[in-house]
């Protein structure tokens, strides 16, 4: 039996790196790391341990962003969790950001966690979260 340790990265495919890279550095606090020389574009972040690696678009890529209609908004989609120190605090901070998309407020879980999803650039579903 495999015993799985933690998630490693995640991958996004993206139309634009220096708009991504706002999102990502600038507004969630990501460190950009040193990225191997791949025949393609590229930027890697560090989350703590965990790594988000992006792909820019291109004829070998899967398409940015992911499909989901206007009509449709739900946190009940494919999506990733970074946790936050304080998501009360960092929703404040997201809702004055220029440009940052809100996709689902702030709401506490029956848990007593926070919680609140926003989408990067190409419309990927970011939850950020933190203890009660």
């Amino acid at each position: 039996m495999l015993n799985v340790k933690t998630i490693d990265h995640v991958t996004f495919v993206v139309k634009d790196l220096d708009r991504s890279r706002a999102f990502y550095v600038d507004l969630l606090g990501m460190k950009d790391i040193a990225r191997p020389a791949f025949d393609f574009g590229g930027s890697w972040f560090q989350a703590g341990p965990t790594l988000v690696h992006l792909i820019l678009e291109h004829d070998k890529s899967g398409p940015a962003g992911i499909f989901k209609p206007e009509s449709f908004q739900s946190s009940r989609t494919h999506h990733v969790a970074f946790q936050v120190e304080d998501c009360p605090k960092a929703f404040e901070i997201v809702r004055q950001h220029p440009g940052a998309k809100v996709a689902h407020s702030l709401k506490q879980r029956p848990d007593g966690a926070w919680q609140f999803f926003l989408e990067d650039p190409d419309g990927h579903v970011i939850e950020l979260t933190s203890g009660p």
